[in-house]
């Protein structure tokens, strides 16, 4: 295949342009989707792409057939991953709960919308949940969450990487702000950063009768739970393993701090510049964004709570989605000062977050002086 991006250079685009570029530069074969907003354009720029770089796409009749097209191809050592958003998540956890439970490297983008499944297609981070822990298995997934174009392109690459690496379904999870809106970010071809080719190969292939390594068995249904159970155990330990190096977070702050703002993806990114120009203003503010929600960064987590002196504020589009993973996250050292803003399907801007941080409804003001 043709090299699709050369050396390092600034572009301006769309994020869902972000994301079928850095598919292009990860090495991707194959795309397999059904059209739903906001993530259209990124099959629309790859079907463009895909005929100049040798790469395949079929559009399939629904978001089932997507997520086990992908699984098809994976199987065969291609790799190969799908985009979608809200009522198309909620159709791919039946293939993601068998990719799951078969150990296979699907690779799924999920630029979020408002749900349940109305008119709202523009934005929300109310797929936190599903993404995470979607389908009727343990949830053994990695899920990366973005805040810019930049890192779009950035967790793209990292998560066909890691796929195919660890075995577990890979997200990443952008949003409709970042689907549609341009952004500059630089392009880059891995392979020039060090970043070698995804460690690829065929999960599934023939065997001549008599070989030394036995038959491959993919299974994804049990007659027998204790048989089940056996092999769930053996999963768990590898996802249990692999978490110290999957984590992924932000932090800035300082050990005195009186307050640790928590946000993910684009409102992280809102809650990063408003802690900024808090921490200007000389306010004991810190900051703190999971970049992987699944697995989660726990210990990351209550460490700066330690150096926020236990209280938080959660930022989210959504109404305690991640309100919900930080509580779990921090259960052993409970929360003795637990402050929300959430606003289910609309943005959040970085003043509407320092006017909740000030507010003496959300916190003791005189506490961060």
């Amino acid at each position: 295949m043709e090299q699709a991006v050369e050396g390092e250079y600034r572009a301006f685009m769309t994020g869902n342009e972000a994301v079928a570029w850095a598919a292009l530069a990860a090495g991707a074969h194959y795309m397999f989707g059904y059209p739903i907003t906001p993530q259209n354009e990124i099959m629309h720029l790859w079907r463009r792409l895909g005929s100049q770089y040798e790469r395949g796409f079929l559009q399939t009749e629904d978001e089932l057939a997507a997520g086990f097209a992908t699984i098809g191809a994976v199987v065969s050592g291609k790799v190969a991953f799908s985009a979608t958003a809200g009522p198309g998540s909620v159709l791919f956890q039946e293939p993601l709960s068998m990719a799951e439970m078969m150990r296979l490297p699907v690779v799924v983008v999920v630029q979020q919308r408002g749900g349940p499944s109305t008119a709202t297609v523009i934005y929300s981070q109310q797929e936190l949940t599903l993404t995470c822990f979607g389908g009727n298995g343990e949830g053994l997934r990695l899920v990366y969450s973005t805040a810019s174009h930049q890192e779009l392109y950035d967790y793209t690459i990292k998560a066909f990487h890691n796929a195919w690496r660890y075995r577990f379904p890979t997200f990443v999870l952008g949003d409709g702000y970042q689907a549609k809106m341009r952004e500059a970010l630089v392009l880059y071809d891995p392979g020039e950063r060090g970043i070698g080719p995804v460690p690829a190969k065929p999960i599934f292939h023939s065997q001549r009768r008599g070989a030394e390594k036995p038959l491959l068995h993919l299974r994804n249904s049990f007659s027998v739970e204790e048989e089940l159970g056996e092999v769930l155990e053996r999963h768990l330990d590898d996802y249990a393993r692999a978490v110290p190096a999957l984590v992924e977070h932000e932090f800035f702050g300082e050990p005195d701090g009186a307050l640790l703002v928590v946000a993910h993806g684009v409102v992280g990114r809102a809650a990063r510049q408003a802690v900024q120009e808090l921490r200007r203003e000389g306010r004991r503010v810190n900051y703190f964004r999971p970049i992987t929600l699944r697995p989660f960064p726990e210990q990351a987590l209550r460490e700066a709570l330690q150096l926020s002196g236990g209280s938080v504020l959660v930022a989210e589009s959504a109404e305690g989605q991640l309100g919900n993973l930080v509580r779990l996250a921090a259960s052993a050292e409970g929360l003795p000062d637990f402050r929300s803003y959430y606003r289910p399907g609309v943005g959040i801007t970085a003043e509407e977050i320092k006017e909740a941080v000030l507010n003496e409804r959300a916190v003791d003001a005189a506490l961060l002086e």
